[in-house]
């Protein structure tokens, strides 16, 4: 199922950045951005990716969380999971390290700009671990990425994408601007299509969480609604 014969199954929704775009920039990128029976551009074996909605990022508790955003996300991605699930979608998680306890060196860490983990309050359990509305079930792969943006970075996840014979990744998680960004550009590079169901999607600057959905969809992928998605998935149901 490709660009040429898949339309949408429900109207497009109003898109999360149209508030935020001067009309100036929609002009310069021309009107075919997103006309309104653009075709989405996805293959008929697709994947789940859900990207680091773990506590540290879903919760205000600790420095890098932000449950505004992340709570209403979970609540998304749970709808999705239970849908991709029903249909024998492959699902894949990402975290940080192997140990929720890990405490990365310098050199494991990288050149972050966001400075060093900060020691958590009293009781606070580790962060690093995904939050339980979204437990992974057994059969489904964590990908552990070692503190790098990027779901594919230095992991193994082609491969298992292969083996399941995906064409189709639908990226969800936190954050817009970081992880998700970083894991649909990589996987863009690797010749995958790519879905965005934007309320599956969170962080903790909106302007950057809207401008990189706006960027992500003009580029290397389908930004779409939760219920688009869905029925995207319903249309390729593979089970």
């Amino acid at each position: 199922m490709t660009r040429s014969t898949y339309s949408r199954a429900v109207s497009a929704p109003k898109k999360p950045w149209e508030s935020v775009i001067p009309q100036e920039d929609l002009v310069a990128v021309g009107a075919a951005y997103d006309q309104p029976d653009r075709p989405l551009s996805a293959g008929t074996r697709p994947a789940l990716l859900v990207v680091d909605m773990t506590r540290e990022f879903v919760d205000s508790t600790y420095p890098t969380g932000f449950s505004q955003t992340g709570r209403p996300a979970v609540q998304a991605i749970r709808t999705l999971l239970d849908v991709a699930r029903g249909r024998s979608v492959p699902v894949f998680f990402t975290k940080n390290w192997p140990d929720p306890d890990t405490e990365p060196s310098a050199m494991e860490r990288g050149r972050w700009r966001t400075g060093g983990r900060r020691p958590l309050p009293e009781n606070v359990p580790p962060g690093d671990c995904v939050v339980e509305e979204l437990s992974p079930l057994p059969g489904e792969l964590v990908i552990v990425k070692g503190g790098k943006p990027s779901a594919f970075f230095g992991t193994r996840l082609v491969s298992y994408l292969v083996y399941a014979g995906c064409d189709t990744v639908v990226v969800t998680g936190m954050t817009t601007s970081g992880c998700v960004r970083a894991t649909v550009v990589d996987a863009f590079q690797y010749n995958f299509h790519c879905v965005v169901p934007a309320e599956c999607t969170a962080d903790r600057s909106q302007i950057s969480h809207k401008v990189s959905l706006f960027d992500l969809h003009m580029k290397y992928a389908d930004v779409i609604s939760l219920q688009e998605t869905i029925a995207y998935l319903d249309a390729v149901h593979i089970d």
